[in-house]
């Protein structure tokens, strides 16, 4: 393996890490035992619901030990279990499929800003994106 550490990236349904496929082979190719990823993964998202997609950056060491970086469920993924939609719209607001609140933009904000990424952002510029991810998604936002 590289000097250079590995990254491996994932999406995981909350609680429901196991070393079987995607998993399993993902982390087995780089030399990690995936069941100690499986029961440490497990253990921080004791909070989540088990249907909860959880995007999660996997970073091995040479020495074939890692650290992980979890992330907050995607938007769109937000957004449809607020509007109770099981999909969005093919063409966006011409043929909405549920509508949302206002409220509801602003907590899916404040889960976003636990993102490392979203971290330093303000939260109108965050809003603002959750509101044009809405509207691609068919959703409508009503005050």
């Amino acid at each position: 393996m590289s000097t250079k550490p590995a990254l491996i990236r994932l999406v995981v349904g909350a609680g429901k890490a196991a070393p079987a496929p995607p998993v399993g082979p993902a982390l087995g190719s780089k030399g990690v035992k995936a069941i100690d990823f499986c029961k440490e993964f497990n253990a921080r998202l004791a909070v989540y619901l088990d249907s909860v997609p959880i995007p999660v950056n996997v970073y091995v060491k040479p020495d074939r030990s890692f650290t992980f970086e979890m992330k907050s469920p995607s938007t769109s993924w937000l957004l449809m279990k607020a509007a109770g939609v099981s999909k969005g719209s093919g063409v966006g607001l011409k043929e909405p499929v549920g509508k949302i609140s206002l409220k509801h933009v602003w907590q899916i904000a404040l889960i976003k800003k636990t993102d490392e990424r979203h971290k330093d952002m303000d939260m109108r510029a965050i809003v603002s994106g959750i509101i044009s991810t809405a509207k691609l998604n068919g959703i409508e936002v009503v005050a």
